[in-house]
């Protein structure tokens, strides 16, 4: 089948006539070197975080079941930095992870004042 050049001259024609003449514009024209560079460099922002999610996603098997990667990078700390006990109960794990202190203190100082226990506020040692 050849080509009829008369048509597609026309069809260019039409189509810029209709939506402007950069429709029917190469695309290289106005590509130059920092455009590349620009454009590379967007590249490869986008692969670096994509690999971060991927990371994340990836679930490793740990005794017979699948969890995801990044859980098993936290490691909880057991230590109240309030009252300064070691706790094992699982309650405090919670408030462990959430609010850096164990159950007896969450309910002491943070209860109804989580506002101000997220900006920063903290009972003196001697409380």
């Amino acid at each position: 089948m050849e080509k009829d050049w008369n048509y597609i001259a026309k069809l260019e024609k039409a189509i810029s006539s209709k939506y402007g003449q950069l429709t029917t514009r190469n695309p290289k024209s106005d590509w130059d070197e920092n455009k590349e560079k620009e454009y590379l460099e967007q590249l490869k922002e986008l692969t670096e975080k994509e690999r971060k999610v991927e990371d994340q996603l990836e679930k490793v098997e740990t005794n017979g079941f699948l969890v995801p990667k990044k859980l098993l990078n936290k490691e909880l700390e057991r230590t109240c930095l309030v009252c300064e006990t070691y706790s094992f109960d699982i309650k405090d794990d919670v408030y462990m992870s959430k609010f850096d202190c164990c159950f007896k203190c969450y309910v002491q100082y943070v209860e109804g004042r989580e506002e101000r226990w997220q900006k920063g506020w903290r009972p003196n040692k001697g409380d």
